[in-house]
């Protein structure tokens, strides 16, 4: 493979104005296909094969003149003052504002809380629950005016008007100044670590190609495939974050390259050759990660990681091929200024830099001190990350709705006012839905299951049956007594399908109970069913293609060991951040509550990607060290002197970028900005930086121990370049370059 990379590095470096012109098309043409597309439209959420998603199919299909997952709001009017709404002006302002509300047209319904008994027992509190054909993206503007109207009309009256529900979902749309500021912080990083503004300019302005390129791609499809703006965020958020990166492990290799005196087309091919062979194997374990998530068998999933891992590809492609094509418009300008007065031009050898004093670089020190103490820095380490991790054990999911606002909105204020007026559980009501196509007496079998329902400890209450016009299919709606996320409310569900399952052998109907609640259980129950087979699939395929790598059975392991350690700690900051409520306002979270359901095996997915990035970076230049007659020791000094700095570089850069998504309002990304920043920060200064190296260094060569039967299986690859070898060889490294061996536990 290096030697094809190879060529490809030196290929792009001299056709380098045919190469960006076919990017530059690229980029053109995805824009036009963006801008010509119609607008995307959100698709509802499913959860195929689930008791929730069969419920919904049910609903659409027996009750068509209805959408099951459309659009629905509650207004919530509560008198004022020693007031009580069911006095005849208010109760006036109330039905007038209702009224009104079908001026704006795609009203399917609009409750009068007069008649439907929606009065709190005090008096004080009413609510209409106003439901639409359509899902809230296709609502007009004249439907959401008209709802405006109705509020202001009886706000004017002296009434408090909340509205909550669906109908003011809005989609979050990137580009916000605070993910400014994370790809700030990156030049920043990329400038002090290569020392050069053209070639920090050069890894951003290629990153950005490419990211650019994929948004547009996204956007062109989304309406077609019906990709929401969360699969948006997440490519750019990996795109950049790993397109950088990828950029800045190819230019490095460049510089290195040149600063030994090499020729810059040469060098740009042995960048790509060798830094190149391992973005795309690094890329690979991501793309493999993230298309994994399809064994899930959530489309919403499926499509986020199908969109970053297009994204992820695209940042690949661009780094073997932009980067060294504009290493050809640069040359030697991608070096600092020091490199290139200390070396002569036309590829002649370098001048010899002296450092301050000759003191070795920050990632040598580190590296010499984990050798000297391998057991003390793995037990810090580890058990730093344990600690971390401790509140983890507390994780609760589910899926957070209006009560995770802030108390300034005004869905906030409406949840909050039902919960007063009608009790916790109002807020999230359970719907039975009874399909009565094979029962022989349909009134007996709905009295039947509303007293079943009714007779289970936890309801509040059950309300009259709803039939369609066939009388073949009912629904019925339970208000628990607790709060929706609840673990009470949870257990009430269960208890409910429990119950009902004897009505359905009694009757020979089918009953199925869906409704927030309902749906957070089927969600969770998904994820646990699937995460087993999602981590035998993902990390068996990349502990293979490591060991194809690395030539070695313990390097993947520890890779795969190490990366538990990392997710671990991320979930333990993310429930102390969104469960608990710490540091919580400094990322402008008001309200705490449970982690989504969906963010576990999206994290883990993700972090598994990136963590095997990392390894792959920083250990495969101790596997080129080690494989090139270097000692255990000597090799992971090697691989830190030349790859620590960057990857601790890159790490930075990764971590700004996914924190800029934090001041999205938006919690999904929110979320995954924190548990993103959080977990590669943990993987790679902690368990790629201190536990891995400590781990190698407590094995020596068996670290490397390959058994003969896999050895002859696997392909070599030749990451290491030894091929390159046979294409114009660059100067010999300096003799000073030779780290001294250094004893395991020794001084």
């Amino acid at each position: 493979m290096a030697t094809y990379l190879y060529l490809i590095g030196r290929w792009a470096f001299r056709r380098r104005r045919l190469v960006s012109c076919l990017w530059l098309t690229a980029l053109v043409l995805a824009g036009v296909a963006a801008a010509t597309a119609p607008v995307a439209e959100e698709g509802d959420f499913s959860m195929p094969g689930t008791e929730s998603q069969k419920a919904f199919d049910l609903l659409d299909e027996r009750f068509p003149q209805s959408n099951s997952q459309g659009a629905e709001a509650r207004l919530v009017f509560q008198a004022p003052d020693g007031q009580r709404v069911t006095a005849k002006e208010n109760k006036a302002a109330v039905e007038e504002a209702i009224g009104s509300l079908d001026k704006g047209g795609q009203v399917a319904s609009a409750t009068d809380p007069f008649e439907t008994g929606a009065v709190s027992e005090d008096g004080t509190i009413a609510y209409s629950t106003v439901t639409y054909t359509v899902g809230t993206v296709h609502l007009t503007e004249s439907a959401k005016s008209a709802l405006e109207s109705a509020v202001s009309q009886a706000s004017g009256t002296g009434l408090t008007v909340e509205v909550g529900g669906s109908v003011l979902d809005v989609e979050e749309s990137p580009g916000g100044t605070t993910e400014i500021v994370g790809v700030a912080v990156a030049a920043v990083v990329l400038v002090l670590t290569l020392g050069s503004l053209v070639a920090a300019g050069l890894s951003l302005m290629t990153a950005l190609t490419g990211v650019a390129i994929a948004f547009c791609l996204i956007t062109a499809l989304a309406s077609a495939l019906s990709l929401s703006s969360t699969v948006t965020i997440l490519a750019l958020m990996l795109g950049l974050a790993v397109g950088i990166d990828y950029a800045l492990f190819i230019t490095s290799r460049f510089r290195d390259e040149c600063a030994r005196g090499g020729a810059p087309e040469e060098a740009a091919g042995r960048a790509v050759g060798t830094a190149g062979s391992a973005v795309v194997f690094a890329g690979s374990t991501v793309v493999i990660a993230l298309v994994g998530l399809g064994v899930v068998g959530i489309p919403e999933l499926t499509k986020m990681g199908m969109g970053s891992a297009g994204a992820v590809v695209l940042a690949v492609l661009v780094a073997l091929t932009l980067v060294p094509a504009l290493f050809g418009f640069f040359g030697r300008r991608i070096l600092s200024r020091a490199v290139r007065k200390a070396t002569q031009p036309g590829g002649e050898r370098p001048h010899r830099v002296p450092t301050a004093a000759g003191r070795p670089g920050l990632g040598t020190r580190w590296a010499r001190f984990v050798l000297r103490r391998p057991v003390a820095v793995l037990m810090v380490a580890g058990l730093g990350l344990g600690a971390v991790a401790v509140p983890a054990m507390s994780l609760e999911l589910g899926l957070p709705g209006d009560e995770a606002k802030s108390v300034e909105t005004t869905q906030r204020r409406a949840y909050d006012l039902l919960s007063e007026g009608f009790g916790p559980g109002f807020n999230g009501p359970l719907t039975l839905v009874v399909d009565m196509a094979s029962a022989s007496d349909t009134r007996a079998t709905t009295e039947l299951v509303a007293r079943t329902v009714r007779e289970v400890d936890g309801v509040a209450s059950v309300g009259d049956p709803i039939l369609n016009r066939s009388k073949d299919t009912a629904i019925l709606t339970a208000v628990p007594r607790t709060a929706p996320t609840s673990g009470e409310t949870k257990d009430l569900v269960q208890a409910i399908r429990s119950a009902v399952s004897g009505v359905e052998a009694d009757t020979g109907a089918g009953i199925l109970v869906t409704g927030a609640t309902a749906l957070n259980i089927d969600i969770s129950e998904a994820m646990s069913d699937a995460l087993v087979p999602y981590l035998i699939v993902v990390i068996g395929l990349a502990v293979l293609l490591l060991m194809v790598i690395f030539r070695s059975i313990l390097v993947p392991i520890k890779a795969a060991l190490g990366f538990l350690l990392s997710v671990g700690a991320a979930f333990g900051v993310l429930v102390a951040v969104f469960q608990w409520g710490w540091a919580a306002d400094l990322i402008g979270i008001e309200q705490s509550g449970p982690v989504m359901s969906l963010m576990p095996i999206l994290i883990i997915g993700i972090v598994f990607g990136l963590a095997m990035d990392y390894e792959v970076f920083l250990f495969i230049r101790v596997r080129e060290a080690y494989v090139h007659g270097a000692s255990p020791g000597e090799a992971i000094v090697s691989g830190f002197r030349h790859s620590g700095r960057v990857v601790a570089a890159a790490a930075i850069i990764m971590i700004s970028v996914f924190a800029g998504f934090i001041g999205l309002n938006e919690l999904t990304v929110q979320t995954l900005g924190v548990g993103l920043a959080s977990a590669v920060a943990f993987d790679a200064f902690v368990v790629r930086m201190a536990i891995a190296p400590a781990v190698m260094a407590l094995f020596g060569h068996r670290a490397w121990w390959l058994p003969r039967i896999l050895d002859r299986v696997l392909p070599n690859v030749d990451i290491e370049g030894e091929a390159l070898s046979e294409h114009a060889p660059g100067p010999a490294p300096e003799p000073d370059a030779v780290v001294p061996q250094l004893p395991v536990g020794g001084r």
